[in-house]
């Protein structure tokens, strides 16, 4: 399953963090972090929990850049 998400975030660097955090995560099979259209588009790994993924995958955006905001 894929979702987008919408994102507050300040530069395309950023951005690139963001989606390499993102894509550590457990549960997440792919991300896309667009700068430009301010989303995030996550593909969830089979059988993973949508909710409890993505509160990781804000846990791990917030560490890399602490000023990001993901609408959940």
């Amino acid at each position: 399953m894929t979702k987008t998400y919408k994102i507050e975030v300040d530069c395309a660097n950023c951005a690139e963090k963001m989606q390499a955090a993102a894509e550590k995560t457990e549960g997440v099979a792919a991300a896309t972090v667009s700068f430009m259209t301010q989303k995030m588009k996550v593909e969830f790994a089979e059988g993973a929990n949508e909710k409890d993924v993505m509160n990781q995958v804000r846990k791990a955006c917030k560490k890399v850049e602490p000023d990001c905001e993901i609408a959940l």
